[in-house]
């Protein structure tokens, strides 16, 4: 059985998001939750495109369980960040990668940081659909400012979301839908768009998902 959106469905006026998102890792195995992926194919295709060094630090936000930290260890990379607000999805990460010193662990909120906003010259910023669960134009403007604080000049941005056409929820909880000119929009100027497509992911239920992958390099 595979997470639905009533697996994860909350009914109380105000939403912890931490009792949330650590429910839903602690309820589900990581192959049963809906937005799993096999493989990050898309997103190593992406950071192919930076040439980035092995030794290069790659954020991953939002990581939860995600096959991305296998991929990218397996791909040599050395200096990877998994980041996400739910313990749980870390500890279950790390129970299957290991401890070999080539992944930082580190629990932190996003939207009330403690922790990643200490960050410096981060080359790689990888956001595979996290931005779409804040609806609130001061939780965009922080996550875009926690963004252009820790990233360092020439460094990238990595952000897969739903697109316009995708679904109007996941998880139970309600997503703002995206496009590449309104990414382009949240980043600035000082970012320039290098490579972004369509791709509709087909999660565990077997329902289409339809994302959009961007690609962005800091240039001021």
């Amino acid at each position: 059985m595979t997470t639905n959106e009533t697996d994860c469905k909350i009914t109380a006026p105000a939403i912890d998001y931490k009792k949330h998102w650590n429910a839903a890792y602690s309820k589900n195995s990581t192959e049963k939750l809906g937005w799993y992926e096999e493989s990050s194919a898309q997103t190593l295709a992406l950071i192919k495109e930076t040439k980035i060094a092995k030794n290069a630090t790659i954020l991953n936000v939002g990581a939860g369980s995600s096959t991305i930290i296998d991929n990218l260890l397996a791909a040599g990379f050395s200096n990877i960040i998994a980041n996400d607000l739910a313990e749980a999805s870390l500890t279950s990460l790390k129970s299957r990668v290991g401890d070999s010193g080539k992944v930082q662990f580190l629990v932190d909120d996003l939207l009330n940081p403690s922790k990643l906003n200490t960050l410096e010259n981060i080359d790689l910023w990888n956001d595979r659909a996290v931005l779409h669960f804040f609806l609130k134009e001061e939780e965009i403007a922080t996550y875009f400012n926690l963004l252009k604080k820790i990233l360092k000049l020439n460094g990238f941005v990595i952000i897969a979301v739903f697109a316009e056409n995708g679904a109007e929820k996941c998880c139970g909880l309600p997503l703002k839908r995206y496009s590449v000119a309104m990414l382009q929009n949240n980043l600035g100027p000082s970012f320039e768009l290098i490579k972004s497509f369509n791709h509709t992911f087909v999660n565990p239920n077997g329902d289409d998902r339809p994302y959009i992958y961007s690609l962005f390099q800091r240039k001021s």
